[in-house]
C-alpha cells in the first residue's frame, strides 16, 4: 500500500528538517526541491528559471520562495504548477513518500492514503531557529519570516484556494517548539503508524 504525507510549514518552524527526519524514520522518500528539478527536466528549462518563476519575486539568502505578485509571469507560473502537479501525482502513484510544500496537500487531499500536516512555531522560536539553525542575522530572520510566510500564503491561496494552515484541510497542526526536530518527527511517525499500519 502506497501512502503519502504532505507537510506545509511556517518559515523558521523547522518543517523541512522535521520532514527529512520523518522520512528517515519511516524509510520512505522525501521530496522538496527535487520537484523543481523534475519540472525543469519536463519543461526543458534551467532549474534557476523554474525556481524564480515558481515562487520568487526576490531572493532570500537561503531560499527562493517569494511569490511573483505581478502579472507578467503568471501564465508561465501556472504552466509550472500544472507540470509540478503531474510530477507529484506520478510520484505518489509509484511509492510511499513525503512532500514538502508546493500545494501538495491540496493536490493529494482526496487520496485515501494521505495525511496532511502543518508545522508552525511561536515567532520567538522561529527567530531563534533562523539565527541558530539557519545561521541568519536577526534582521535577516525578521525579514525572511515576514516575506516567506506572505509568499507561501499567497501561493497556496492562489492554487489551493485556502491558506496552508487551514485546519479544515489538515490532519494535524504541530507546534515544533514543543518537541523539537526529533520529537516532532517521532510524534508524526507514531500518527502515520497508527493511521496506516494498525
Amino acid at each position: 500500500m502506497n501512502y503519502t504525507i504532505c507537510i506545509a510549514r511556517q518559515f523558521g518552524s523547522l518543517g523541512r528538517p522535521i520532514a527529512q527526519k520523518l522520512a528517515q524514520k519511516l524509510g520512505i522518500e522525501y521530496y522538496d526541491r527535487d520537484i523543481v528539478e523534475a519540472v525543469s527536466a519536463e519543461m526543458h528549462l534551467p532549474v534557476s528559471t523554474i525556481s524564480d518563476l515558481e515562487e520568487t519575486a526576490g531572493k532570500t539568502t537561503f531560499f527562493n520562495m517569494r511569490f511573483p505578485l505581478g502579472t507578467q509571469t503568471s501564465a508561465k507560473q501556472d504552466m509550472i504548477f500544472d507540470v509540478q502537479k503531474d510530477v507529484i501525482l506520478s510520484l505518489a502513484e509509484k511509492k510511499s513518500c513525503i512532500f514538502v510544500g508546493r500545494c501538495s496537500d491540496y493536490i493529494l487531499e482526496n487520496r485515501p492514503n494521505n495525511l496532511n500536516f502543518y508545522i508552525y512555531a511561536p515567532y520567538k522560536a522561529r527567530l531563534e531557529n533562523c539565527t541558530g539553525y539557519l545561521k541568519m542575522s536577526l534582521e535577516e530572520a525578521e525579514r525572511s519570516i515576514e516575506a516567506v510566510d506572505r509568499a507561501r500564503n499567497a501561493y497556496h491561496k492562489r492554487y489551493a484556494g485556502y491558506l496552508p494552515d487551514d485546519c479544515l484541510h489538515k490532519h494535524m497542526l504541530l507546534d515544533s517548539s514543543v518537541l523539537g526536530i526529533d520529537g516532532s518527527a517521532e510524534l508524526l511517525a507514531q500518527m502515520v503508524q497508527q493511521r496506516f499500519f494498525s
